[in-house]
């Protein structure tokens, strides 16, 4: 028996897998609850496989349905495609959904995304800013197209490309009593405390891997979800920071705080991330390239 499954169908299928919900997806596609749970049956039907575990009313991808879900989404993609062949007034077309970690977010995509737009005439962007553990977890389950962010990752499922570069530095109060303007050795930096980001950000990563393992003292005074409430909590004197330089340049020129000279190396990169079995439409191979080569 021949199988008819739709781009309806499939797009049905994603926005769930995004959603949760059977309310979310509707009120998302703008269809009704019941012609959403049709749709869904139908194509459940049709494969021969239920594609989602139905736990306290939310719908949670199983087995079969990560199996279908990059091929769903390439499929919908090449539709816009196709589309887009016939589209005269501009060579690129459809959404791109841009993930960004803090840093890159808030200090970075601005400027990159006025840059693309200008070359490209492209104006159907969004930008989604989070810790890099979330951008990536987003990222697989396809609810973006691509990700900047500042630590790299190591995910089987990722592919991952150099960026910029960046520093990171370490940031104290205006008062701070080993501040003396030369070289700051780590011995002054014993018993000190810190305030990080949450788990699953890079500047956290960062000072876990390059500063902590290389104290012998050192305490955790706040975690906090924000660069704006680490620089204030510091201005404020509760405790030294490792944040980007991109991040807090405005602060120490403002001299709300001051920056310790360490003798560690405090480059890293950004990484610009895919999903190994995304389509690559024209317009996502564009904007890869064009990360690639732009410089801030």
């Amino acid at each position: 028996m021949p199988s008819h499954i739709s781009l309806k169908q499939l797009k049905v299928f994603t926005t769930i897998t995004q959603h949760k919900t059977l309310t979310e997806a509707s009120a998302s596609l703008f269809l009704s609850k019941a012609a959403v749970s049709v749709a869904l049956s139908e194509l459940e039907k049709q494969i021969g496989h239920h594609l989602f575990d139905r736990v306290n009313n939310r719908l949670i991808l199983n087995q079969e349905g990560q199996r279908l879900l990059p091929l769903a989404d390439e499929l919908l993609s090449r539709a816009q495609d196709i589309q887009n062949v016939f589209d005269d007034e501009q060579t690129l077309s459809g959404q791109l959904r841009i993930g960004a970690s803090d840093t890159i977010g808030n200090q970075v995509a601005p400027y990159l995304l006025s840059d693309f737009r200008s070359k490209t005439n492209h104006r159907s962007q969004s930008l989604f800013i989070s810790n890099s553990a979330q951008i990536c977890d987003m990222l697989i389950a396809y609810e973006l197209d691509i990700a900047l962010i500042e630590g790299k990752t190591m995910h089987p499922e990722l592919d991952s490309t150099q960026f910029i570069e960046d520093e990171m530095c370490v940031i104290c109060p205006p008062d701070y009593p080993h501040f003396h303007g030369g070289l700051t050795s780590l011995s002054e930096l014993e018993n000190t405390e810190w305030i990080l980001r949450e788990g699953g950000s890079g500047s956290r990563e960062f000072f876990m891997r390059t500063i902590a393992p290389r104290l012998e003292n050192w305490q955790e005074a706040f975690q906090l979800n924000t660069t704006e409430a680490l620089i204030n909590s510091v201005s404020a004197g509760l405790g030294l920071a490792c944040l980007s330089r991109l991040s807090t340049q405005p602060a120490i020129q403002d001299g709300r705080v001051k920056m310790l000279n360490i003798p560690l190396d405090m480059k890293r990169r950004f990484w610009v991330l895919i999903h190994k079995e995304k389509y690559q439409s024209p317009l996502l191979r564009t904007f890869i390239e064009f990360c690639q080569s732009w410089k801030d």
